[in-house]
């Protein structure tokens, strides 16, 4: 369910604070806050969309079987100065040493 964002409508015409609301497409706008009952009315704001740049898919890309299959190695610090392989062909570890 899409998050909407909403501004409580102030005496005087302008913009309260602003807070989410979880709600159905299908269901019909806020009229008033789900707390105070003030009025309010909601923001449009852009939509998050994934894709190629979504967290997801730069996790995906940077897998070590992906980095494995695409001739990348790949390696995380073990502590004390030394890493270890967990991805591709190379070294099983690195030392600073």
């Amino acid at each position: 369910m899409p998050t909407y964002v909403y501004v409580t409508v102030n005496d005087d015409g302008s913009d309260g604070s602003p807070f989410e609301a979880v709600q159905r497409m299908s269901d019909p706008p806020l009229t008033r806050h789900p707390e105070s009952g003030k009025p309010v009315r909601r923001v449009p704001v852009a939509p998050n969309i994934g894709g190629g740049w979504s967290d997801a898919s730069t996790k995906a890309k940077l897998s070590d079987s992906n980095l494995d299959r695409l001739g990348f190695s790949k390696y995380v610090n073990a502590g004390d100065g030394r890493f270890e392989k967990s991805a591709g062909a190379g070294p099983d570890r690195l030392s600073a040493d």
